[in-house]
Order: C-alpha cells, then sequence, then structure tokens
C-alpha cells in the first residue's frame, strides 16, 4: 500500500508522515503494525469528538439506511440538513438565521465572498496578512502569504491586505469595500489571538463605511476555544460566519451562515448565484447534526478551557518559548523552524502526533480532540517533555 500511495495518490509535499492507517478510536490512531499513536492533531482541527465517536457513527448509519444523495442543494426538503441549520442558527447571534451548507471550508469561504458583492455591490474585499481561508482560487486571493500563492497568479483582482491587530490601518476599509474577512484567531499565522477590542473596532468601521465583516470560524468553531464559536470570546458579532472542520466530527463539511435577507441574494439576479451538488449531503449533514449536539449537551466546550490549563501547566521548558492560542487550538513556539520539525519528527517515532503550521515555521499544532482525557494530556505531555529534554541534551535543539 505504501508503494500505492507514492505512485498513484498525489501527495501536497515531497515528505508526507506516510502513517500506514490501519483503524483509530478516541484519541488514538493505530498502523498497519500495530503501532498507537496518540492523536494531538485530530485532523487538523476536525475530529472534533475523536475517531470513531458513537453518536457520529450512528448517526452515520441511520442517515445511509434511510437514504443517502437524492438531489442537488436547496431543492428537496431532507431533515439532517434542515435540522443541522435550525440548530446552527439557534446557535447563532440574534437574527443570523439561514445557513448554505458546503462541502468544506474554503467553499464557504467562496460563497461568503460572492455574496458579499453581491449584497454590497462592491468589488474590494480586504483581509490580513499571513491569513488563510482555503485553497481554491477565490479563498487562496484573500490568503495573505504570497509565497503560498505566487506559483497560482493571477488570482481574482480587488483584494488588500491589513496587518492583523493593527488598528492604525484600519482606515484602508472604505466605502469601496465589500467585505473584510479575518480569521477569529490566526491558524496558520501561528495562533495569533486579537488584542482587546480589535475585532470590535474592525466591525465598527465596517459599519462606518457599509462593508460586511465576515468572521472565519473553521478552526475556531465548535468548542474549541472554550465557546460554540470563537467570536464569543471576543465581544463582537460578524455580518457572515463561516464554518468548517470540526463542524462534521471528522466528515467534510462547511457552513456559511448569515441573515435570511442577505442569503436571499442568492436567488436572483442571476438566479442560481450559488450552488453545489454535494453540499448539505444528508449523511455528512447526520454527522454534523451529532456533532453539534453532543458539544452543546457536554461539558465539553467549559472543559477545553480547563484542558488548556492542562496543557500550558505541564509544557514547561526553556526551549519551549511561548504558548500561542485558547482551548484546545494551541501552538509551541520554538527558537526556529528547525527545533520544531525535530520535535514534531521526533514524537512521531515515539507515537505522539503533532503538526506543523502554515505560515509560522517555529510553531508546533496542539489540536486534540475535544474528548482527549486528563490521563492521555499528562501523558502526551510527558513524552513531548522527554523528548524536548533528549535533543536538548543531544545538543539538537
Amino acid at each position: 500500500m505504501r508503494a500505492d500511495f507514492f505512485k498513484h495518490q498525489a501527495q501536497t509535499s515531497s515528505h508526507p508522515l506516510a502513517i500506514e492507517v490501519d483503524w483509530a478510536k478516541g484519541s488514538y490512531i493505530f498502523d498497519k503494525k500495530g503501532k498507537k499513536y496518540l492523536d494531538f492533531i485530530a485532523g487538523v482541527s476536525a475530529n472534533t469528538l475523536g475517531h470513531g465517536h458513537p453518536a457520529v457513527n450512528n448517526a452515520v448509519i441511520a442517515q445511509l439506511d434511510r437514504y443517502s444523495h437524492v438531489m442537488v442543494y436547496g431543492e428537496f426538503i431532507q431533515e439532517a440538513p434542515v435540522q443541522l441549520a435550525k440548530s446552527l442558527t439557534a446557535l447563532c447571534p440574534s437574527g443570523m438565521d439561514s445557513v448554505y451548507l458546503t462541502n468544506s471550508g474554503t467553499e464557504a469561504t467562496e460563497a461568503a465572498l460572492k455574496l458579499a458583492k453581491r449584497v454590497t455591490g462592491r468589488s474590494e474585499i480586504i483581509a490580513a496578512k499571513n491569513a488563510y481561508h482555503g485553497n481554491t482560487q477565490g479563498a487562496m486571493s484573500v490568503c495573505g502569504n504570497e509565497l503560498k500563492k505566487s506559483a497560482f497568479r493571477p488570482l481574482i483582482p480587488g483584494t488588500s491586505f491589513i496587518t492583523y491587530n493593527a488598528f492604525d490601518e484600519l482606515e484602508k476599509i472604505t466605502d469601496q469595500t465589500a467585505a473584510v474577512i479575518l480569521e477569529t484567531i490566526q491558524g496558520g499565522a501561528g495562533f495569533i489571538a486579537p488584542v482587546p477590542q480589535y475585532l470590535a473596532t474592525v466591525k465598527q468601521r465596517c459599519e462606518a463605511v457599509g462593508a460586511l465583516l465576515i468572521l472565519d470560524e473553521i478552526q475556531t468553531g465548535i468548542g474549541r476555544t472554550g465557546t460554540f464559536f470563537g467570536f464569543e470570546n471576543f465581544q463582537v458579532v460578524p455580518d457572515m460566519i463561516i464554518a468548517g472542520k470540526g463542524l462534521g466530527g471528522g466528515m467534510p463539511i462547511g457552513a456559511l451562515i448569515t441573515n435570511r435577507a442577505t442569503m436571499s441574494a442568492f436567488q436572483s439576479n442571476p438566479p442560481l448565484g450559488h450552488i453545489t451538488t454535494f453540499g448539505g449531503h444528508p449523511v455528512i449533514a447526520a454527522a454534523g447534526l451529532a456533532t453539534l449536539n453532543t458539544v452543546i449537551e457536554s461539558d465539553l466546550m467549559p472543559e477545553a478551557l480547563r484542558k488548556e490549563a492542562l496543557f500550558r501547566a505541564h509544557l514547561q521548558h526553556p526551549a519551549i518559548k511561548e504558548i500561542r492560542g485558547k482551548g484546545l487550538l494551541l501552538a509551541l513556539l520554538f527558537e526556529n523552524e528547525e527545533m520544531a520539525s525535530k520535535v514534531i519528527l521526533a514524537c512521531l517515532d515515539k507515537g505522539l502526533l503533532l503538526f506543523w503550521l502554515l505560515f509560522e515555521g517555529r510553531a508546533v499544532r496542539i489540536t486534540p480532540p475535544l474528548t482527549i482525557t486528563e490521563g492521555e494530556i499528562k501523558a502526551g505531555c510527558d513524552l513531548l517533555l522527554d523528548v524536548i529534554s533528549a535533543l536538548h541534551v543531544a545538543g539538537s535543539i
């Protein structure tokens, strides 16, 4: 299988981790040789409830027993997507009562950008430097890292960039701006949280000039930062919310959420303004609904903050320069990229899964399932500290 993987399946890097996965359960992944890996990645923040959670599995099986795909998005009334949309809006700020379900977060980004232009009649989009909102052409156009997108130009014109957390650059938001799109916490840039009042000030500026604020909750949503949406931590209400990743409980999903009047612009001038075949797929929606219900009916959200405190208390080492993020969206900062990579690869060898961030090479990602236990956190931290100490003694870091 390894040979076939490299021969027939496209890779996105020259050195994939290439674990031959056999099965996974809870916080662990097992390879074909029986080796067990403690998962501190969770499918890059996607496996909210870990691997093989019974609520998600049972919902998928039950929906498959009824029916799978029956019609393109928005034509037939199907219970699972309707209930998911209804449940999502119940968790949103007042007035955000309409959900467009997509196949991924990047597709939700595309929908949001199109809708903002359609509603405002403007074409300028403002995004943040070192932002990441997906990898399609439109989403890449609002990604603020030239190294990642220079090979694919020309991209969609009309995008300007501001520095995240820089109040003095907000004057770039003008009456020509259709929307400002920001990650609630910048992910690829190194899990950079907004400083006090930054997001609220951006919203005020948008309101003053008639622009819309789109907040990307693809990583920060679904309880990962201690509240259902990350922006609830920062006293701001966006005009549009983009969700994805953790909403599907390991299944592919995305969602654009806004008010009904705004969303209705997709219905005319032109009609079918945004369409998808598999968005809102009933099996995926059933998994999303089970994930959402499990998160909100449990103590997983407040527990995310307690578990964050455990990570911060345990991960004390001179080589760790900083711990960024909130809840179970954390990044360890090392002195340089080489150190971070050595830690990730040494931990992989020892059975602990960690990963890189897109634009901050010094960072090591820690985004485990929300269901991770206190014992698993302690075991993973002990292993990580042993690896760091061994590398330190050997002079490797």
